[in-house]
């Protein structure tokens, strides 16, 4: 059997218990529903808020006011699974001190049994009879809106949850082309609720002009996890091995955590291809089986080492779908509420967004996981707060590069993107800074959470306040999906193009409607942002120091351009360094130098001052062979423009001469 590496966490947070984000007000909500509620007059609004913040109840206390007192008859509310319909149930919300309870009659909860067909008569029933509430899937609302007008719509709050199941591309996602639709053709109201908005896929969620239609309101991960009353801190780990991940999965399933285990689809590289034989292996990893409860599917596995039981739910065997119903029911209605229901969950495609089970301390994920959605999703099953759970953890176990196998290439670039996506987290999980402008003859002191930095541009539009207000983890996502950047991340792009070049791209195409000023202004929020959050701080004295670029920097001393010679998501190859063994690291260093990158005509001559400059130092011109991957990134470049203004010359010889070039 072959020993992996020795789990590392890539992000440690611990968070100061505040108790803010789970204590109420006089009308009973909490902090991030109280931000909602001061906005419940905004005809569409968007909620960007991590699990276990209570979107779902902020929007009955904002639907129940659209309804009383903003002549709203209508209140419809999509899912994207059956489970999560759950969390729209009756809920007594008079008792805590609101006005008003939510009441939904069994017959318009769609979530339930049923098929397609009848959901979507009760659905067009519902629209034309006297009551208020209704709960469907995302299927649903689809199926119904074919035999609907888009006018049927008015006078009604319609309500996405998981809003990131949209898509701006209309012609693929009919969810989007739903909502603009009905956005375009009727006076609906709508709430759209998310805890990641952005989608695997790198499409965006809504277009640009589509967006600028919905007033945001954000209350990210860091507000929510430092104002818990029982979690304290979270880790994120990866951790590598070779061979079958069934052989190395025991020395990170930690027995005495709450874990929910998610093993590889079977289409990918990490998959056996037998998920069944995977769960077996898994338990085989825990114990013995002693018995299978045949009215809830849970099975008891006596520990080897210490004789205890242990009870698993497995959410893989999809051939009896009878007990896997039941375990799922047992898991809503039971174990969610009880400590003792269950100790491990075995999932594939379940038990991700909308999963409800408090007690889970540790997520397992076996393979590498294409979508940061996914990932925030499977995070946000361990953060919730319960009595009894100090620390969440995340573990990646992810297959090393193997010299012997044709798929080195796919493999190094899934490690990579792993990580990155981990320090996507890490910048959602750090608290914000409010970032201003030193001015030459500025001695006041920083307020608290604000960084003074020479030659930063601020906000100097609505429009960019409201980005760095409320999209900014978005844009990263953005950033970290574009597959330059997991190649920019390992350092085999200097900083200066990743930070002056490829960021701004990135910018343009998301925000067209940006100036080239305003681009700038974002770009150096993005950069300065991620470099600050990556950084180690420490305190001598009353002075504060911050490591960029392997030396500490006095942060009062802090300006853009120094800044900008950090490479601001390069600590994933040092992360990678660290954790795998020094061949497979030459390895990945090999297969990055060797990928080929190609160069636009604008990244190009950005880097041409900093070739000049490497010449007059260096008295030499940069080389395609050298170890240096700046300079060999500069060599091509060079040999880029070379060509590039041959094939201009030509051009231009061709037009003189009349001649076909």
């Amino acid at each position: 059997m072959t020993a992996i590496n020795k789990p590392v966490n890539i992000v440690d947070v611990t968070y100061a218990q505040t108790m803010a984000s789970v204590n109420t007000d006089a009308l009973g909500m909490r902090e991030m529903q109280q931000r909602v509620f001061e906005q419940r007059y905004a005809q569409h609004l968007l909620v960007k808020a991590p699990p276990a913040s209570g979107k779902s109840r902020a929007l009955m206390f904002v639907a129940l006011d659209k309804l009383y007192n903003q002549s709203r008859k209508k209140i419809i509310v999509a899912v994207p699974e059956r489970s999560i319909g759950a969390s729209f149930a009756s809920t007594a919300l008079t008792k805590h001190g609101f006005w008003a309870d939510w009441e939904i009659k069994d017959e318009h909860n769609l979530c339930d049994a049923g098929s397609s067909a009848g959901k979507v008569d009760a659905f067009v029933k519902f629209l034309e009879g006297p009551d208020a509430v209704l709960v469907c899937t995302h299927a649903t609302l689809r199926f119904a809106f074919e035999k609907l007008a888009p006018e049927s719509f008015n006078g009604t709050v319609l309500a996405i949850d998981e809003f990131h199941h949209v898509s701006a591309d209309t012609e693929s996602s009919r969810l989007g082309a739903l909502l603009r639709d009905v956005m375009n053709g009727s006076d609906v109201h709508i709430v759209a609720m998310t805890g990641s908005y952005f989608r695997g896929d790198s499409v965006p969620v809504l277009s640009p002009e589509d967006e600028a239609k919905f007033t945001p309101v954000t209350f990210n991960y860091y507000d929510q996890l430092n104002g818990y009353e029982y979690l304290r801190s979270l880790g994120i780990g990866h951790h590598f091995y070779q061979g079958r991940y069934t052989d190395a999965i025991h020395e990170v399933l930690d027995l005495d955590k709450k874990t929910i285990v998610h093993i590889p689809s079977v289409n990918s590289g990490e998959s056996t291809k037998d998920k069944i034989e995977e769960v077996g292996r898994i338990i085989d990893a825990i114990g013995h089986v002693e018995s299978t409860d045949p009215d809830t599917g849970i099975i008891s596995v006596r520990r080897e080492d210490t004789g205890e039981i242990v009870r698993v739910a497995d959410l893989v065997d999809d051939t009896d779908q009878k007990k896997r119903g039941d375990t799922l029911h047992y898991l809503s209605h039971t174990a969610s509420k009880e400590r003792d229901g269950v100790d491990i969950i075995i999932a594939l495609g379940m038990a991700k967004e909308g999963f409800d089970w408090p007690f889970a301390e540790h997520a397992l994920t076996v393979g590498y996981r294409a979508s940061l959605t996914e990932v925030i999703q499977i995070i946000g099953r361990v953060t919730r707060d319960s009595p009894g759970k100090s620390h969440a953890q995340f573990t990646n176990l992810i297959a090393e590069p193997d010299a012997s196998q044709g798929e080195v290439k796919v493999s190094v670039n899934n490690m990579l993107k792993a990580i990155t996506a981990s320090l996507l987290m890490e910048q959602v999980l750090a608290p914000n800074f409010n970032f201003k402008t030193k001015k030459f003859d500025d001695d006041e002191p920083a307020r608290k959470g604000e960084l003074k930095i020479k030659g930063f541009k601020e906000p100097s539009s609505d429009r960019v306040k409201q980005i760095v207000a409320t999209d900014l983890n978005d844009l990263k996502a953005t950033i970290l999906q574009d597959d330059t950047f997991a190649r920019a991340a390992a350092g085999s792009i200097d900083a200066e193009t990743t930070n002056k070049v490829l960021i701004p791209k990135i910018i343009r195409e998301k925000y067209p409607d940006l100036t080239e000023d305003q681009i700038e202004e974002v770009r150096q929020q993005v950069v300065v942002d991620s470099v600050i959050k990556n950084g180690e701080v420490r305190e001598v004295g009353d002075k504060r120091f911050i490591k960029m670029a392997e030396k500490f920097v006095n942060i009062d001393e802090l300006n853009i351009n120094l800044i900008d010679s950090v490479n601001p998501f390069q600590r994933a190859f040092e992360v990678l360094s660290k954790s795998v063994t020094p061949s497979v690291l030459r390895l990945i260093q090999d297969t990055i130098t060797s990928t080929k990158i190609e160069f636009s005509e604008e990244e190009a001559l950005a880097l041409y001052p900093k070739i000049k400059t490497w010449v007059q130092v260096n008295g030499k011109r940069p080389d395609l062979r050298s170890e240096d991957p700046a300079e060999k990134r500069m060599a091509a470049a060079l040999l880029f423009l070379q060509k590039l203004k041959q094939k201009r010359e030509a051009e231009k010889a061709a037009t003189e001469t009349g001649e076909p070039s």
